[in-house]
């Protein structure tokens, strides 16, 4: 990842710290690891929360089989037209998670079978963590697969515990990964099924 994405992504997080709140992008080794929980095999239809600049979204570019759809919702309109030049089979949905269920709509899809998110649920309020759950319900299938990171600090807050003790409300199973070291910050992931 060079100097440049690193600067882009910086500059998100001055521009919208509550929305990005991280000084850098997301290492390869936690995208990946993030991905190999995905159940390929049963997955046709791919939703990525929060692409910023795109280092998840490479990986699963890299893992999605040639007749997935993926949709990536990314509400900061740079990273939006950053990841839509960069990723050409994405098809990039700028605004609120909130709206999941219009933007899967405009495109077609009923029900997606995988969800991946780097949004920073830690750092939103109730309201909010609420808000994109319920979303989430709406569009991910039975039995599909929610999985999102956060950092290890982030774990720690307030928040951060809250925002644990919904996804038992919401999903039928969570589990949470080792951390994951050589991610700057360290972070970790749930693995969620509905």
């Amino acid at each position: 990842m060079g100097l440049r994405e690193h600067w882009k992504f910086f500059s998100g997080f001055i521009r919208h710290p509550m929305a990005v709140s991280s000084v850098a992008p997301s290492s390869s080794v936690l995208a990946r690891a993030m991905a190999d929980r995905i159940d390929w095999d049963r997955t046709a239809v791919l939703v990525e929360y929060g692409p910023g600049t795109g280092p998840i979204t490479q990986v699963l570019v890299e893992r999605i089989g040639e007749a997935t759809r993926f949709l990536a919702i990314e509400l900061d309109p740079k990273f939006a037209r950053e990841v839509a030049a960069r990723f050409p089979r994405v098809t990039v949905c700028e605004g609120s998670v909130a709206d999941a269920a219009r933007f899967c709509r405009q495109h077609g899809v009923e029900q997606v079978d995988a969800i991946i998110s780097g949004l920073p649920w830690a750092s939103f309020s109730d309201e909010l963590q609420t808000s994109f759950l319920d979303a989430t319900r709406d569009i991910l299938r039975p039995g599909g697969q929610f999985v999102t990171f956060g950092y290890l600090q982030g774990r720690l807050l307030p928040t951060g515990r809250r925002f644990r003790r919904k996804l038992d409300e919401y999903f039928s199973e969570v589990r949470t990964s080792r951390p994951i070291w050589r991610n700057i910050p360290p972070a970790f992931f749930y693995d969620c099924r509905m």
